[in-house]
């Protein structure tokens, strides 16, 4: 980056003025440090679990955390007792929120697919839940209850049979109470208090007291990001590829500095390894939301942290508006902020984000909550390919087929000619055979097929 004008202040967001395009690649990296190193460790971690199960647990919780647990699963009772344990107040925000996510994903379910081919040949797409979904919620300093709204609701809504939840403990072995009353207003079936790669390991394989799961969902640190990449190359299926937090605004002149500087420091709070990146229009807006970073981060409770996760973040000027749009497309946030004139108009240009948010008032803050859209998104720039976690993420779709003799009969000369030309004489037989067949009744009605012809 050493052909690029740079400019600092005590917050250290960097600003890069109109960088060309060649150094775009080095603007984009994300957090990658020690990722060897984190990955041997995974890999470790994995095994031991998939070899030893629930002792395994016990003897990673006694080595990491320092407790050695003689269960792991939460009595249905303490998590009924979290009701009384939390303010009314925050019990009618879930509500609220509960309300405005399974609403939007309940509108995405699916209707079947019925196509008539052809006369004689109907074909269907029937949507199926997963029977049981395994659910990671990050616990540690900041206990993300939301995120069992995200992950445990749509799972409802698709109908799967067993949602599975694994949350770290606290110091003394419990669950936060916002997650056990999230995870009971959400239909959770079972709790379970370990964290980290261990469980995701037992999800994966299976222990004693953890059932396997047919897929995992949710977020976490880089250790369970990668024990999910791992696991999901091999043992069982997972939701996304997601790492750490990201945000991208995308302002011009018209935007507020002071609203962008928020937005960066509400996602750069989420961990050291976080980040957040600003493109705008003018350095004069880049110093300004400067400015307004550093003055707002004396007033912010997880400062060291955002210190930390603007080490690797940056404000970058593009003055051209299409090539700000072009940079972003690149970035494929995570979440991406358009405040700038005509945000619909440059909303219609976006191609590669995880989940958009228009205009001034349009926070990253009421999506990560209760505006009603899913807060679980990819990250690292795997929103060029992956979609956020939504009801398709809980199903799997079936195709049907049923022909009449007639709609054989049809189709059979495309049939067997495809079949010859592969050289798959068999597959050609298996038409023939059918139809030359005198001892075949007359088609009848299927009850189950009220269209049939």
């Amino acid at each position: 980056m050493n052909d690029m004008n740079t400019t600092e202040n005590s917050a250290m967001l960097t600003i890069y003025d109109n960088p060309p395009r060649s150094a775009w690649g080095a603007l984009m990296e994300r957090c990658t440090r020690r990722e060897e190193e984190i990955t041997r460790q995974v890999e470790e971690i994995l095994e031991e679990v998939r070899t030893g199960g629930d002792r395994a647990l016990r003897d990673i919780t006694e080595r990491i955390e320092g407790r050695r647990p003689e269960a792991f699963e939460i009595p249905a009772e303490t998590v009924e007792a979290a009701a009384g344990e939390l303010s009314d107040a925050l019990k009618q925000a879930l509500d609220t929120a509960r309300a405005n996510i399974e609403a939007f994903h309940r509108a995405q379910l699916p209707a079947e697919v019925r196509v008539e081919t052809m006369p004689g040949v109907t074909c269907l797409q029937r949507a199926v839940a997963i029977d049981r979904v395994g659910l990671y919620i990050p616990g540690g300093r900041a206990p993300l209850f939301s995120t069992v709204l995200m992950l445990a609701l749509p799972a409802r809504v698709a109908g799967c049979r067993e949602v599975i939840l694994c949350t770290p403990a606290r110091a003394d072995g419990s669950v936060a109470p916002e997650i056990r009353y999230a995870a009971q207003l959400c239909g959770v079936t079972r709790l379970f208090a370990v964290g980290g790669a261990q469980a995701i390991a037992a999800m994966a394989y299976g222990t004693e007291s953890i059932p396997r799961v047919e897929k995992i969902f949710g977020p976490g640190n880089r250790y369970v990001t990668k024990a999910k990449q791992l696991v999901g190359a091999r043992d069982v299926a997972i939701d996304l590829p997601a790492g750490p937090s990201e945000v991208l605004v995308l302002a011009d002149d018209s935007a507020s500095p002071e609203f962008a500087a928020a937005d960066l420091l509400s996602q750069a709070e989420h961990g050291g390894d976080s980040q957040a990146v600003l493109v705008c229009a003018s350095t004069e807006f880049a110093r300004a939301t400067q400015r307004a970073v550093a003055e707002q981060l004396t007033r912010r409770r997880r400062a060291a942290i955002i210190r930390e996760a603007l080490q690797q973040s940056r404000i970058i000027v593009l003055t051209d508006r299409e090539e700000r749009i072009a940079f972003s497309n690149a970035y494929a946030p995570e979440h991406l902020i358009l405040t700038m004139e005509s945000p619909w108009e440059a909303a219609a240009g976006i191609t590669s984000a995880g989940s958009v948010f228009i205009g001034r008032w349009s926070t990253e803050s009421a999506g990560d909550y209760a505006s009603g859209t899913n807060h679980t998104l990819p990250t690292g720039g795997w929103a060029r390919s992956c979609n956020g976690v939504n009801v398709d993420s809980y199903l799997r779709k079936i195709t049907f087929q049923e022909l009449t003799r007639e709609g054989l009969r049809r189709l059979a000369p495309t049939i067997e000619a495809m079949a010859m030309a592969e050289g798959l004489d068999a597959h050609a037989a298996a038409v023939r055979i059918r139809l030359e067949s005198a001892d075949v009744p007359n088609d009848t009605l299927n009850p189950q097929n009220p269209k049939r012809s």
